[in-house]
């Protein structure tokens, strides 16, 4: 579904991503760990528009986003869903959501919306309140909220879990699986590594703007000479 060829990114001077290829399968929940600085979320941006690549390819499907706005990659299935969260505090829920209907340009049928809130029953409680009222769980659960009514095939989720408490993690790993088994890939840039390892089908390790591995799980948790060079502080 999404393959990525020596895909080359820089801030300014900055080389961030350095040859980085890699592949997601349709379905799968591929998390990308490694250190502050890796260069995980430029991958995410890059992935997304935000920020234009140098050189290399971004198939999606077979044809290459890459240089695309962001706002045409949304309207081709991929969501996004950022480190700092980004709601719009002035705005209810609803607004939000609807928001994030605009990005794809369609609207959502009541039906739609109360599928989302399947997912996030204490966000239809909170239907009417601001964003600037909700607590930071909450926002992130609007967040994800506001990618996934736009029905995406692919969700770009960056550091999801950042900041919240056990409890609010474990609810969003739950949701992340829902959703995935629902039938939308997940690329998940995650810093917890017990979160990612149980989410993942396939992991991969950046370090300095490179892969350093990839493969199962499992097969991370076999090989402590990957976790020790690239995943302690």
């Amino acid at each position: 579904m999404l393959r990525i060829e020596n895909l080359h990114t820089y801030y300014g001077e900055a080389h961030i991503l350095q040859g980085v290829s890699l592949q997601i399968e349709d379905g799968e929940i591929a998390t990308i760990i490694g250190r502050n600085g890796a260069g995980k979320t430029t991958l995410l941006r890059s992935i997304m528009g935000v920020v234009r690549p140098t050189r290399g390819e971004i198939l999606f499907n077979g044809a290459d986003i890459a240089g695309l706005s962001p706002e045409r990659i949304a309207k081709r299935g991929i969501a996004w869903v950022p480190e700092e969260r980004r709601v719009f505090t002035n705005l209810t829920v609803m607004e939000n959501l609807r928001l994030g209907m605009l990005g794809v340009g369609r609207r959502a049928s009541q039906g739609e919306f109360d599928e989302v809130f399947s997912y996030f029953p204490g966000l239809k409680e909170r239907a009417r309140h601001q964003g600037r009222h909700l607590s930071g769980g909450e926002q992130q659960m609007l967040v994800i909220a506001r990618a996934l009514v736009a029905r995406p095939r692919v969700m770009l989720v960056d550091e999801p879990t950042e900041g919240l408490s056990p409890i609010v993690v474990q609810t969003v790993t739950e949701v992340l699986k829902r959703i995935n088994a629902a039938g939308t890939t997940v690329v998940l840039v995650e810093q917890t590594l017990d979160v990612a390892l149980e989410l993942a089908r396939t992991v991969y390790v950046m370090d300095q703007g490179r892969l350093q591995f990839s493969g199962n799980p499992d097969q991370l948790r076999r090989d402590p000479s990957i976790q020790e060079r690239f995943l302690t502080v």
